[in-house]
């Protein structure tokens, strides 16, 4: 069984196959490049659990690179560099990393890192997949194509009923009960459709044309997809 899917950038050519081919013995799935072009690619084409990236890259820095993936998404995210001074580090940090291997280093330490890092996601993780739409219920965050997509709290809900429940119909009158507000606010009908109709902007690739969640007329709506996970 794969225990997750690892985006690896690093232009040293031989470097970079020694790690994948000791990630992938130790059951793990690895797209890996040389650049940030290419990891952009990768990323935008597969739902990714870590990513691991040099700060020098063949097309640019990692640290730019590191920048645009905390612009749309939370995931883990590793610097491996030879740069080992302490404003180095800190920049890592500062443009969003989690942690930070100084070359050098023993492929046992970077393989005991990354075990660590997806214990940890094991014990919180919670997500659903459907098509091109992953939610991550722990996290409350919803990825579309790789890229996270912000909803409300009542847009949240709905989501989170319809992709718990593939192809079960729910009434207008049941998605108010999911919707209702502990504090005593409340949606009526016409809010219902609202939400329905922010959601799809948000997670369908054309709202006029519904792929997800479908409108039974006179009836309610359903998640019309197959969803796997927890």
């Amino acid at each position: 069984m794969m225990k997750g899917r690892i985006l690896l950038l690093e232009d040293d050519e031989s470097l970079r196959r020694g790690i994948c081919f000791k990630l992938e013995k130790e059951g793990y799935e690895v797209l890996s490049c040389a650049g940030i072009q290419e990891g952009m690619r990768l990323w935008n084409n597969s739902e990714i659990d870590l990513v691991i990236c040099d700060i020098t890259l063949e097309d640019g820095s990692g640290l730019d690179f590191c920048r645009e993936i905390r612009r749309i998404s939370n995931v883990r995210f590793m610097f491996l560099t030879a740069m080992d001074q302490e404003i180095d580090i800190v920049m890592g940090y500062e443009a969003g990393a989690d942690d930070y291997v100084v070359k050098p280093f023993s492929l046992a330490v970077l393989i005991s890192k990354i075990h660590a890092v997806f214990a940890r996601m094991d014990v919180k993780e919670e997500k659903i997949e459907s098509g091109k739409v992953c939610v991550h219920k722990t996290e409350m965050k919803v990825m579309v194509s790789g890229e996270e997509r912000s909803l409300t709290k009542n847009e949240w809900k709905l989501l989170l009923l319809f992709i718990s429940h593939p192809r079960q119909v729910f009434s207008k009158g049941q998605l108010l009960e999911q919707m209702f507000d502990m504090d005593g606010e409340f949606a009526d009908e016409n809010t219902v459709a609202v939400n329905i109709r922010r959601l799809r902007e948000k997670i369908e690739p054309d709202p006029s044309k519904p792929e997800y969640i479908k409108n039974i007329r006179g009836i309610g709506y359903l998640w019309d997809k197959e969803c796997t996970g927890n």
